[in-house]
């Protein structure tokens, strides 16, 4: 008995310690309700809708205490659900829960359009080891190798543009907000949304979205603080961790331990930059076989300042120009969308510890009013290889700006930039002779002095290899 009670004082001891070293992941552990969505009438058969079910045992949930509301393994068809404060959905493993694909299955606003949707809460989160799955093939209209056609929404009026089509999870103006230990899976739209949200923990979740799919991304982070990823793997057809900022900033998000493969950018900051950008770390991350390593798209007016990539092993390739980007490892721009946007600055970049293979060079574009400044590249390891036979010669400025634009492949390609380090950098370039595109893998750095200025080189080294 003695020693039952050193262990379960040593346990207590032990959560409440983790608890106070990250005050930002809630006490969802503390769960002392417990509620199953068979007993509110679910079927889990995948064929009769549970809605109903599901919402009467996420309502009869108490206010004032956690709470968790627990799916036995089956197959659980539904409309939108609607998570509470101190909810936790505890989807077990053998358990699905499937996004409906009709229009009527969601609300009237299209925003709102989630299979699993929590605004204004707090403590909530989802978790299990199951599965949530929003049928994406359903919305592809014609498939294609190189980019299906999807579905949209629009022609019914709830909505304007391509892209009318359900998110799967959301989280709106939430805090203490925890997502771990889940599969995601198919979503006909953006899958992992956290919207105006404040310390968010992600962890241990699986993202699977059909890879010729577009707008399938796999983690947005929009207008929200103190977000925490780590080991998620996201294996998807769009931007994989994608920070926005649309009615307000990104600040103090960080990303760690992922493995990632998209046709577009692993991590993308932007297009929507309204607002600022600040206080990002990405640590640890193994980017493979993607169209785009590590983006910058900012459009909107926003400034970045102070975000860190480290640690970072990126392949990048060619599918097809219609997917944004030219497979290159790092690609950081900044110019306006349009007539009417106002410039945009981008500073304080510290890149670090990346090794990329890639068959484009980096691309790192300011604009007149608006430069890049204080950008550090320190122990890069840059391998130039093309693979494929789409043709060169191109720089992608999309969206917006000035679009695709002719010009000669380099290693590394910089505009508008005051103030650039280069320390320790190895560029190394195929000569690989039966590949006609090698040709003009030529140029190790391409810019104008006149739009460049402050410009720092120690042990930079460019040399051709052999496989």
């Amino acid at each position: 008995m003695t020693l039952f009670l050193i262990q379960s004082i040593t346990l207590l001891l032990l959560f409440f310690l983790a608890q106070s070293l990250n005050p930002s992941v809630p006490l969802l552990l503390r769960s002392t309700n417990i509620v199953c969505v068979t007993d509110f009438g679910a079927i889990g058969d995948g064929i009769h809708y549970d809605t109903l079910a599901i919402q009467s045992a996420i309502d009869s949930c108490p206010t004032t205490t956690a709470c968790r509301v627990v799916f036995p393994p089956g197959t659980y068809l539904t409309a939108t659900i609607h998570l509470k404060s101190k909810v936790i959905l505890d989807i077990t493993e053998g358990a699905t829960l499937l996004g409906g694909a009709r229009i009527e299955d969601y609300p009237r606003e299209s925003n709102r359009w989630y299979v699993v949707l929590a605004e204004d809460s707090s403590d909530v989160g989802i978790t299990g080891g199951g599965v949530v799955d929003g049928q994406g093939l359903k919305f592809v209209e014609k498939f294609s190798e190189v980019k299906n056609v999807m579905v949209s929404w629009n022609r019914t009026g709830a909505c304007f543009g391509d892209e009318c089509r359900p998110r799967l999870v959301g989280f709106i103006r939430c805090s203490n907000v925890r997502v771990w230990n889940i599969i995601l899976r198919q979503p006909a739209y953006w899958c992992l949304h956290i919207v105006r949200c404040k310390h968010t923990s992600i962890h241990d979740v699986s993202i699977y979205g059909d890879f010729n799919t577009p707008n399938n991304d796999g983690i947005d982070i929009e207008d929200s603080n103190h977000t925490v990823i780590t080991r998620c793997h996201i294996d998807t057809g769009d931007d994989a961790i994608c920070p926005k900022t649309s009615t307000g900033p990104v600040c103090n998000l960080t990303v760690t331990n992922c493995w990632i493969r998209t046709k577009s950018s692993a991590i993308k900051l932007g297009s929507a930059s309204l607002f600022d950008f600040k206080d990002l770390v990405f640590d640890n991350i193994t980017i493979l076989n993607s169209h785009r390593g590590l983006g910058f798209q900012i459009r909107d007016g926003g400034n970045v300042n102070n975000v860190t990539f480290s640690n970072i092993n990126i392949t990048t390739r060619y599918y097809d120009p219609s997917w944004w980007g030219r497979a290159e490892p790092i690609y950081v721009t900044s110019c306006p969308r349009d007539s009417s946007s106002k410039l945009s600055s981008i500073s304080n970049l510290l890149f670090m510890n990346i090794t990329a293979e890639s068959e484009n060079g980096v691309f790192l574009s300011g604009c007149k009013g608006g430069v890049l400044s204080n950008l550090r590249f320190i122990n890069v390891d840059l391998a130039y290889r093309r693979y494929t036979n789409y043709a060169g010669g191109l720089v992608d400025y999309r969206p917006g700006c000035r679009g695709l634009v002719n010009h000669s492949a380099a290693g590394i390609i910089m505009e508008h930039i005051d103030g650039i380090e280069f320390d320790n950098v190895k560029m190394r370039w195929s000569d690989d002779n039966n590949t006609s595109q090698n040709q003009n893998w030529d140029n190790p750095l391409d810019f104008r002095p006149s739009t460049v200025n402050n410009i720092s080189v120690l042990n930079f080294y460019s040399a051709l290899y052999r496989q």
